[in-house]
């Protein structure tokens, strides 16, 4: 089971994580939900029907696509946004915050001394939209699915769970395999929501992808393949929505979202739209009559450096290069401003995050880089190749690659001579852990909001040395090959850190050591922005990037 575990991380996260870039910034990509009909869903007929202009319900057009809604295997964004509306989770975030607080717990867990016992204490009085109701052995029965089932992020509570008990009707406790400081965040994650065992199963590749009963806010009134329509469940143990519903469009394009919103045929355009879309919409914000809604995203992106491949295993090389990254170019040229630069592998949303690479490098810095290259060897007699792969279909990679290739032959010419190379994803993510490429640019969003999800998988090693780098674990898997010893032990050590105040110095030191060892340099961190329509409240991205459907309130026309 370890090793289905293992690949499922390397291979799925970078797949799902490709696939969020693209979502993103790829200026033709379609994008179309492949789902069936949720036919035995709890529906109103009426609020179904009613259009935005003449009810309270809200419209909201995406091109993003939703395959799953079954919590034990859904693992992109768009469908873990519809969840967390659609369901609860033990612990939640207060709005507007990275505040962790209690949802369908009712109180923060008692941790044992040695950090492997959670005892948390349930809501009661509290319904699934089938009337069934929710106790300690619902939520151990859907811990329990989310592990067995084989679902694509079965790794991230299988990997740290030895045992999930009923201890009273309204009493989980939950023993894990070794102490994980960041395991309430993980009770976070939206896959983690309670279903009623009466309808769903446990059993490998037992899924139910197009419907879904919950606890949440909302009931699944509709699934298909262009229309998802949310009812407000009359049921609700909590607030009940601001709003009537929602109906959810999924558009074929990028051009079709951006011309349905400008006239006037949605209420809200969430994702997808390129920078020249997104640019236009607010220049002409005040004239249109439309808000812009602009947040910070917690998705990095960044060159991954293969210390197996000559000559990036000697750390001056690797120095070098990152001292001659020009990210306020990247961000100016490709991105237009919609993105911004970043000098961390945690996300500048983090309150742990350290600007080191700015500290150390800075940008663009050619005579730092000069300094580096010739001490390992480098002349215009024999100058530096550095290879430069991505993603053949992601256009937005393709410029980042251009313009890297530019900016450095120009700082150093004769000295480095930049090569670009493109294959298909899934070549890509097939080939990350034989070693087969130098360099890779790629991108990375988290399962949970913890510092932990951007430092584990891309510094810690099971099996390896400085010699023969790491052989097999997280780095292997994500094509660094980074070993460190001390890097393992600053890892372990956050893990099993509960005092927020030492785990938060640890984050530090490990920043500080990427800086030093650069197995990765990051390069930008991407804006998020939504469009919505004048007299809609409540519309905003939180510090999370979650979107809280239920906030928006929709006066009358």
């Amino acid at each position: 089971m370890n090793g289905f575990l293992v690949w499922t991380r390397a291979v799925y996260r970078s797949r799902r994580s490709i696939l969020k870039f693209l979502s993103l910034f790829s200026l033709c990509l379609i994008l179309v939900v492949s789902c069936g009909t949720a036919s035995d869903q709890p529906s109103s007929s009426t609020n179904s029907s009613n259009t935005a202009a003449n009810s309270g319900r809200v419209t909201i057009g995406t091109t993003l696509k939703a395959e799953t809604l079954d919590p034990a295997d859904v693992y992109e964004i768009f469908p873990g946004i519809l969840l967390y509306n659609l369901g609860d989770r033990l612990y939640t975030y207060e709005p507007g915050t990275t505040e962790l607080v209690p949802q369908l717990a009712t109180e923060l867990p008692d941790v044992s001394d040695d950090g492997l016992t959670y005892t948390i204490p349930l809501r009661e009085g509290v319904t699934f939209h089938d009337g069934t109701p929710f106790n300690a052995e619902a939520m151990a029965f859907s811990m329990q699915r989310f592990m067995e089932n084989g679902g694509r992020p079965a790794f991230l509570l299988a990997d740290q769970i030895e045992s999930v008990e009923v201890t009273g009707e309204y009493e989980l406790t939950i023993t894990l395999k070794q102490p994980f400081a960041a395991f309430p965040s993980l009770l976070a994650f939206s896959g983690v929501t309670p279903v009623p065992p009466s309808s769903y199963e446990v059993g490998a590749g037992q899924f139910r992808p197009d419907t879904f009963i919950g606890t949440g806010p909302y009931k699944l009134a509709s699934f298909s393949t262009d229309a998802i329509k949310l009812d407000v469940n009359e049921n609700y143990w909590g607030e009940q929505p601001a709003n009537q519903g929602i109906d959810i469009q999924v558009i074929s394009s990028s051009a079709n979202l951006f011309n349905t919103f400008k006239t006037g045929g949605l209420d809200v355009a969430y994702q997808t739209l390129d920078p020249d879309q997104i640019r236009s919409l607010v220049s002409e914000a005040d004239q249109g009559g439309w808000q812009v809604i602009e947040a910070g995203t917690n998705t990095i992106n960044y060159l991954v450096l293969n210390q197996r491949s000559e000559p990036l295993d000697d750390v001056r090389v690797r120095q070098a290069i990152a001292a001659l990254i020009d990210r306020k170019l990247i961000v100016d040229r490709v991105f237009q401003g919609q993105a911004e630069p970043l000098y961390s592998l945690l996300p500048n949303t983090f309150p742990t995050y350290k600007p080191v690479f700015e500290t150390e490098y800075g940008d663009g810095n050619a005579d730092k880089a000069r300094a580096l290259l010739t001490e390992a060897g480098f002349s215009e007699a024999n100058p530096l190749t550095l290879e430069i792969w991505h993603s053949s279909t992601s256009t937005a990679r393709s410029l980042v690659a251009s313009t890297l290739k530019a900016s450095i032959e120009q700082k150093l010419p004769g000295l480095v001579n930049v090569e670009i190379n493109t294959t298909e994803s899934a070549t890509i993510f097939d080939n990350l852990d034989k070693g087969t490429y130098p360099t890779v640019l790629l991108d990375w969003y988290p399962d949970y909001y913890d510092a932990d999800t951007f430092i584990t998988p891309f510094l810690s090693c099971d099996q390896g040395s400085v010699e023969t780098g790491c052989e097999a674990g997280q780095t292997q898997a994500g094509g660094s090959f980074y070993y460190s010893e001390q890097a393992n032990q600053l890892v372990k050590q956050q893990i099993a850190e509960q005092d927020e105040t030492k785990r938060e110095a640890l984050f530090a030191e490990l920043q500080a050591l990427t800086a030093k060892d650069v197995p990765y340099i990051p390069l930008w961190q991407n804006k998020d922005y939504v469009f919505a329509r004048q007299g809609l409240e409540g519309v905003e991205i939180q510090p999370t990037q979650q979107f809280l459907l239920w906030q928006i309130e929709k006066q009358p026309a």
